[in-house]
Order: structure tokens, then C-alpha cells, then sequence
């Protein structure tokens, strides 16, 4: 299934918000027209393939941050390497759907306190739109809190929040109560507020669209959250060639080549790309046929010539542990 960002604000009210120049990586002190990057791995906690291809990404490779669904099975098993890894960069990649045919997971909340967000079979609906058509945005604010409420019982205090499949970003409600989580909990939400110039790409986003994430952008930065100018988004979708899925080292040329050149086209400004690192398992294959892509973008991730080409071309590398102490030291 693809992991597209469904942008979809189309009855939020349009807020006309006047882009400025100056882009929220200048905000934060970092210079004029850097680019600066976080590399950032979805989905740790959903299997032991994709915590062990986080870690590696994170510790081996030039990948910075992560988040964790926390309704997942292998959540103890990430959580606890955190435990001893307290420098990691985790959020929670907050969870409303269950996508995968043969393993699947349900709401934290309980199935009778939040009936809309979950199937015939108990578990959270397949898709963003079954979430959009079933689910109530109370529903959506409880599920939401009582995943973080988990990370926190389990002694994980989150870095950031991010959006699996983008359900959070597919209707007005569900952002505003997403905006709220983390405003009201003071931690950073993933939403480009800034130019949005990848991300409105990839989705023929009209202008009025980018106008709202811009408006929600400022109500985060004024809440005392740092903000992202961009988010890259595409990786998913690359499709592999032929001859690269029986070898490791033409798979990782391919995919370190194609990341090479996301982060040539990435303009000024603070831009979170999205990843998805898993570790090769013959067990995997049985969770989804999405293993090469995955694969590849660990070999990419410690390949390197990618770190070679960040060195070179002056690109900053950074955290959302990093943004928010920016962010912090500017309210003082």
C-alpha cells in the first residue's frame, strides 16, 4: 500500500497566509539558505525487521530520527533499546490504520471506546479513506492520547509526532485534533508549514492547500514548536529495477543514487525526507511484499557514498530533539 500523504483539507477554512522568505531553518539560527535535513525511518516497533533496520540505519548509517506505532507488537523490543539509547531521536508514527492483509493490529483505546476506527475483524480500518468515512475526530483524539499515554507509561518520552499513511492530515478535524496533541503535550508535529515546495509537488497541492498548512504551521511555531519548511515523501514509490531484487549491492546503487538526487532538488530550509528501513528476514515477506523497497533504504542509509555526498555539498543533518532545543533557547 502506498505510503502517500493524503493532503486533503478541503473544507478547512482558507486562511491566506503570505509566505515570507525567511525560511524556519533561518528561524531556528541555522544559515541563510542551508539545507538542512532530517533522515527520518517510519515505522520502528512494527516488526523486529523494522526495528533491527532502524537501529542500523540510525546507528551504522546517516538516518536521524525515527518514530514508533506504538499498537504494534514488537513496541517493547524498540522501546527498550531506547531505554539504552537515550541519544536516539524517536517520536510516535501515530497509528490509525492497519494495512497489511496477514498481521494486523488494533486500537489502544479499546474497540468499545472507540468503535469507528476499527473493522469487522476488531482491528484498525485497512485504509485512510475507510478511517475518513468510519471514524469520528473524537475517536481520533482518543486513540491518538492514549498512544502517547503508552509511550509515556513505558518511560518513552517522544521527540515528535508524525502521521502513519498520513491519516491525520486527511480531513480537517482529524489535523486539528493532531495540532492539538502536540501544542497541548508541547511537542513538535510533523506538518511542512513553510514553502512546501516538494510535498505540493508530489500531491498537485492547489495553493489555497498550502496556504492552510502555512496557517497551521504559525499556530505551532507561536505555540513555542519548531516547524519544517518541507517534507520529501517519495521514497515508497520508487519502483526497483528488475535486476536489483536479488542483489544487495545493485539495490543499494540504485536506491543511494535516487537519494543522492532527492537531496540535490530539496530547496533551503528544514526538510524531513521519509524512509522505511527493514532488515532482510525470511519471515518478512509474510507481512508484506514492500521488503526490497524497505531493504533498500537501509543499504542506502549506511551506504558511504550517501555520507560522502552530505560532507560534500554542505548539507546539515539534523534531529527534532535538535529543532526543539532551537526552538527553545528562541523563547527564552
Amino acid at each position: 500500500m502506498k505510503k502517500i500523504i493524503q493532503l486533503t483539507f478541503t473544507c478547512l477554512l482558507v486562511v491566506l497566509v503570505k509566505a515570507s522568505d525567511t525560511t524556519y531553518a533561518e528561524k531556528l539560527g541555522f544559515p541563510k539558505g542551508a539545507k538542512i535535513v532530517i533522515l527520518h525511518v517510519d515505522d520502528a516497533g512494527m516488526s523486529h525487521e523494522s526495528n533491527v533496520g532502524a537501529i542500523t540505519a540510525l546507528t551504522k548509517g546517516v538516518a536521524t530520527s525515527t518514530s514508533v506505532m506504538m499498537p504494534c507488537s514488537w513496541v517493547p523490543e524498540f522501546v527498550n533499546f531506547l531505554k539504552t539509547h537515550p541519544q536516539i531521536d524517536a517520536g510516535l508514527h501515530l497509528t490509525l490504520t492497519s494495512e497489511w492483509k496477514n498481521y494486523r493490529w488494533g486500537p489502544l483505546s479499546g474497540k468499545p471506546t472507540t468503535p469507528g476506527l476499527v473493522d469487522k475483524e476488531g482491528c484498525l480500518w485497512n485504509s485512510v479513506a475507510d478511517v475518513v468515512q468510519h471514524a469520528a475526530a473524537t475517536e481520533v483524539a482518543t486513540e491518538i492520547n492514549a498512544q502517547l499515554q503508552r509511550a509515556l507509561n513505558m518511560g518513552f518520552t517522544p521527540t515528535h509526532v508524525d502521521t502513519h499513511m498520513g491519516t491525520l492530515l486527511a480531513t480537517p478535524d482529524f489535523a486539528k485534533v493532531y495540532v492539538q496533541l502536540g501544542i497541548q503535550n508541547h511537542i513538535p508535529v510533523m506538518l511542512p508549514g513553510g514553502h512546501a515546495t516538494l510535498i505540493a509537488k508530489q500531491m498537485h497541492a492547489p495553493t489555497a492547500l498550502i496556504r492552510q498548512m502555512q496557517y497551521m504551521g504559525k499556530l505551532l511555531w507561536n505555540a513555542g514548536l519548531p516547524v519544517l519548511d518541507d517534507l520529501y515523501n517519495e521514497s515508497y514509490d520508487w519502483v526497483n529495477p528488475p535486476n536489483t531484487l536479488q542483489n544487495d549491492s545493485l539495490l543499494q546503487t540504485f536506491r543511494t543514487n535516487q537519494y543522492i538526487n532527492a537531496l540535490k532538488n530539496l530547496e533551503p530550509g528544514v526538510t524531513m525526507v521519509i524512509m522505511h528501513c527493514t532488515a532482510n528476514s525470511p519471515l518478512f515477506q509474510f507481512i508484506s511484499d514492500s521488503g526490497p523497497t524497505r531493504r533498500g533504504d537501509l543499504l542506502a542509509m549506511i551506504d558511504p557514498r550517501l555520507k560522502a555526498f552530505i560532507n560534500q555539498n554542505g548539507i546539515i543533518l539534523t534531529t527534532w530533539r535538535e529543532l526543539m532545543q532551537r526552538r527553545g533557547q528562541l523563547a527564552k
